[in-house]
């Protein structure tokens, strides 16, 4: 952010400028203003990836173990499937069994995957908490800065900090309780720590050496909602709102030290308040990217809640969102398997491509022409290539005895209407 603010354009600004086709000047002035950001450590080679206004829509996908299942093979594959199918980043939301646990499937992810690593440091944080000092809510404020160096000196590229946790809003929800209470996990431990300890959060109240840690390591700062809604009962309330307009000011701190910011958002938000939620993040964050999970626009679908994700993705895309963070169908179930994980990058890609189609037109839907035309001549390996799962795409094709010679498929037949029409003008012009 020093440098574009200083006139300069960097290889990385270059990078992202050729990847989107769009002039590399337009993403210097887009960093210094805070309304582009270029999530990249300096102690890691990763692909320099562009999010923010004006680019296309960028997605996120969450692996990591559980006190329940960790196994650190498993969560590597998930990662690279989730790299494999279109995930722009990865976040590694792992809590494990024990803190080393989660310090080894951290740095194998950074190892394996060339893309954006994120992080949300105050679960190992806890870990460590409760391996030492029996219980998170004796966690101390060494305990917090000290894991986000850690991670910071390993590579990771951005960081999930719940800053707009004050004791002012904790305390709020002791005479206003939700209906669902505070579903962030890392929002949780922190309402839970001031609670007991009667205390202001330690991120918000020494903020300042947050980003002077930005500074010496150069991640992006993902300024967490841990008073996100957990249920739509609960969207646009006041302790979510009040979060929010806690983090704008942290946004213009942030700014004034040349760090790199986005925000996060929500979470479950029924359709017609999503454009509403959309609004009042940019107006109040001055443009800030803005990066929301999912959002969910109904409660009652578990197992099919990628779909449910993707609705309200595209609706918030379309609003202005710039970065949204995929949903599994084992949302509200379970940890998610390999197949889950796929399932919710590619039902999130669809949700981000048909945005980019809308706000970009051909800028985002060339590869859309070339699938019209392999349609158009009945060229099914060229239709399974330029599919976004091809894997299903030739299974379901090949499954009743298709062939890519055969010009139908099982679904018309000889009553294919783009080979019936074809051979009728054929024989017009003959």
């Amino acid at each position: 952010m020093k440098l574009a603010r200083d006139g300069k354009i960097t290889k990385e600004m270059e990078i992202v400028a050729e990847n989107e086709n769009l002039d590399s000047e337009f993403i210097r002035k887009g960093i210094a203003k805070g309304r582009i950001i270029i999530p990249k450590s300096n102690r890691r080679n990763t692909k320099p990836l562009g999010i923010g206004e004006g680019l296309l829509v960028k997605i996120n996908a969450n692996v990591g173990s559980s006190k329940t299942v960790c196994d650190l093979e498993n969560e590597v594959e998930k990662a690279k499937i989730a790299e494999k199918f279109g995930a722009d980043t990865i976040m590694d939301l792992s809590s494990g069994i024990k803190e080393s646990d989660v310090k080894n499937i951290r740095k194998r992810i950074l190892e394996e995957i060339k893309i954006p690593l994120g992080i949300v440091p105050i679960y190992q944080s806890a870990l460590r908490a409760i391996e030492h000092k029996g219980a998170i809510i004796h966690l101390d404020e060494d305990d917090l800065f000290n894991v986000i160096e850690e991670q910071a000196k390993e590579g990771v590229d951005f960081f999930t900090i719940h800053v707009g946790v004050t004791k002012e809003i904790v305390n709020y929800l002791i005479d206003h309780p939700r209906t669902m209470g505070v579903v962030s996990r890392g929002g949780t431990f922190l309402a839970a720590w001031i609670l007991h300890n009667e205390q202001e959060n330690p991120f918000n109240e020494k903020y300042d050496y947050l980003l002077e840690m930005a500074q010496e390591y150069d991640f992006t700062l993902s300024l967490g909602d841990g008073m996100r809604p957990g249920g739509i009962a609960d969207s646009t309330d006041y302790a979510q709102i009040r979060e929010l307009m806690e983090i704008s000011k942290l946004v213009k701190r942030a700014w004034n030290a040349n760090i790199q910011v986005m925000v996060e958002g929500p979470g479950h938000i029924p359709a017609h308040e999503i454009e509403h939620n959309i609004k009042i993040q940019k107006s109040l964050c001055d443009g800030a990217p803005f990066y929301v999970l999912g959002p969910l626009t109904t409660d009652i679908a578990p197992g099919y809640d990628h779909i449910v994700s993707a609705i309200g993705g595209t609706l918030a895309g379309l609003a202005g969102a710039d970065y949204l963070c995929y949903v599994t169908p084992s949302e509200h179930l379970g940890l998610p398997n390999k197949e889950e994980v796929k399932r919710g990058v590619i039902a999130s890609k669809i949700a981000a491509h048909t945005v980019n189609i809308a706000r970009y037109g051909k800028r985002a839907s060339k590869i859309d022409y070339k699938m019209d035309i392999a349609r158009k001549n009945l060229n099914w390996k060229k239709m399974i290539d330029y599919s976004i799962d091809p894997e299903l795409a030739r299974e379901i094709h090949s499954r009743s005895g298709e062939t890519d010679d055969d010009e139908g498929c099982s679904m018309c037949g000889e009553l294919c209407a783009i080979k019936m029409l074809r051979d009728a003008l054929e024989q017009k012009r003959e």
